[in-house]
C-alpha cells in the first residue's frame, strides 16, 4: 500500500553554514534557535496564557515519545507535558480508581471496568474506550496550565468516532485540539528494531546502525563488534544486546501496523480540526534542497583495526526505500520536530 503524501517542510535556512551536534542538548539548543527561533519565542508568547492538546498519531515505534520528549526539551516541561495512554493504563492504581471514576460514562459498569482492568493484558485490549476516556480526563485534570501531547489515542478503528471522543475531550479542556501524522516508512521501523540492543543491567537501548555508544568492544574470536553501555548511571560498562524476537523485525507487529495505517488514513480524511503532518523521511533526489547532510540519520560502519586492537567508526546518511519504492534518507528527530514547530504556529494561528 501506497503512503500517504505528506508536505516536505524543509528545514534550511539561508546563510546558515554551521553545522550542529544533534545528540548533544547544548548543541540542539542552539539548532533550534537557529532554525526556528523565531516560531520558538511565537509558541513560548503563546503558551503564556493558552494552552492546546495535540493527539499523536504515527505507527508503532515512528518515534511519538522521542518528539514529544524533544518538544518538551524546547519549551519546558512546566507548560507542556506528554501523556502517553499506554502509560496512564500502567501506572494507575487503586487509590486513583475513585477519581477515575467520577469522569466515567459508558455501556459496560465502572466495576466491570476495573476487573478487566486488574485482569487485563499488557496492551489493556479488552479495555472499554469510554474506560480510557475516562482515565485520560483524570489525567489530564491533574496537568492544569500545561499544554497536552496525547499519545496512543485512537488505538482501534471502533475508537475512531473524533466528534465524540476527541471533542469531549477537548470541550473539557476548551483548549484548541490538533492532530499530529506521522509518516514513516516501515523500513525505518524494521531497522530500529533488528538493530537495536539494551543494557542488560540499566536497560538502556541503542541500535547498532543508528545510534551506538561511545565504547565499542569486538570479539576477534567470534569476529562481532559490541556496544558498551555508556550510560553515567549504569552500574558497569556492559556489553549489550538484542532483544529476544527483535531479529524478526516488524513481522510480529505486521498486523499492529497494518491498523495503525488505517487509524492514519482515517483521520488525514476528517475535518475541522488542523493537521500537523510530519515526515520522518526525505527523497534521496530532494534531500540537499531542503535538508542539511548532519540532519540525515547516519548509518555507522564498525570495522576492527588488528594493528592498534581497536574499532573504527565511519558514517554515511543512511539510504533506504520508502512505501511508494522510493529512494529516500531518513531524517534525525530534531528536523522532525523543526517542521512540527513550523506546522504548530500555522495551526494554532498565532503570530
Amino acid at each position: 500500500m501506497k503512503s500517504l503524501e505528506f508536505p516536505i517542510v524543509g528545514t534550511k535556512v539561508k546563510g546558515l553554514t554551521k553545522s550542529f551536534d544533534l545528540s548533544s542538548p547544548v548543541e540542539r539548543k542552539k539548532y533550534f534557535d537557529a532554525k526556528v527561533g523565531d516560531e520558538i519565542k511565537t509558541i513560548k508568547k503563546y503558551l503564556k496564557k493558552g494552552t492546546f492538546i495535540a493527539y499523536f498519531l504515527g505507527k508503532k515505534n515512528s518515534g511519538k515519545g522521542t518528539y514529544s520528549k524533544l518538544i518538551t526539551e524546547i519549551f519546558g516541561e512546566d507548560k507542556i507535558a506528554h501523556v502517553s495512554v499506554g502509560d496512564a493504563v500502567r501506572e494507575l492504581t487503586s487509590k486513583d480508581y475513585k477519581k477515575v471514576e467520577k469522569h466515567y460514562r459508558g455501556y459496560v459498569s465502572f466495576d466491570e471496568c476495573i476487573k478487566r482492568f486488574e485482569g487485563r493484558s499488557t496492551q489493556g485490549a479488552l479495555l472499554p474506550t469510554e474506560f480510557i476516556l475516562a482515565l485520560l480526563k483524570y489525567k489530564i485534570s491533574t496537568l492544569s496550565g500545561k499544554a497536552i501531547f496525547i499519545d496512543g489515542l485512537p488505538r482501534d478503528m471502533d475508537q475512531v468516532s473524533y466528534s465524540l471522543y476527541f471533542r469531549d475531550l477537548i470541550n473539557y479542556r476548551e483548549d484548541p485540539d490538533l492532530f499530529i501524522l506521522i509518516d514513516i516508512p516501515e523500513r525505518v521501523i524494521d531497522a530500529r528494531i533488528k538493530d537495536r540492543v539494551i543494557c542488560p543491567k540499566c536497560n538502556t537501548s541503542r541500535s547498532t546502525k543508528f545510534f551506538i555508544t561511545t565504547k565499542l568492544d569486538y570479539d576477534e574470536k567470534a569476529k562481532k563488534f559490541y556496544l558498551l553501555c555508556d550510560n553515567p548511571d549504569c552500574p558497569g560498562a556492559e556489553r549489550m544486546v538484542p532483544k529476544e524476537g527483535d531479529e524478526l523485525g516488524i513481522e510480529p507487529i505486521r498486523e499492529r501496523l497494518v491498523k495503525d495505517e488505517e487509524i492514519l488514513r482515517k483521520v488525514f480524511e476528517l475535518h475541522g480540526v488542523p493537521k500537523v503532518l510530519l515526515r520522518n523521511h526525505v527523497p534521496a533526489d530532494q534531500a540537499k534542497k531542503y535538508f542539511d547532510e548532519y540532519e540525515l540519520t547516519p548509518e555507522y560502519i564498525l570495522s576492527w583495526d588488528a594493528k592498534d586492537k581497536k574499532v573504527k567508526v565511519s558514517q554515511k546518511p543512511w539510504k533506504m526505500k520508502d512505501d511508494n519504492k522510493t529512494e529516500s534518507y531518513s531524517l534525525m528527530a530534531a528536523p522532525v520536530v523543526v517542521g512540527l514547530i513550523k506546522q504548530l504556529v500555522e495551526a494554532l494561528e498565532i503570530n
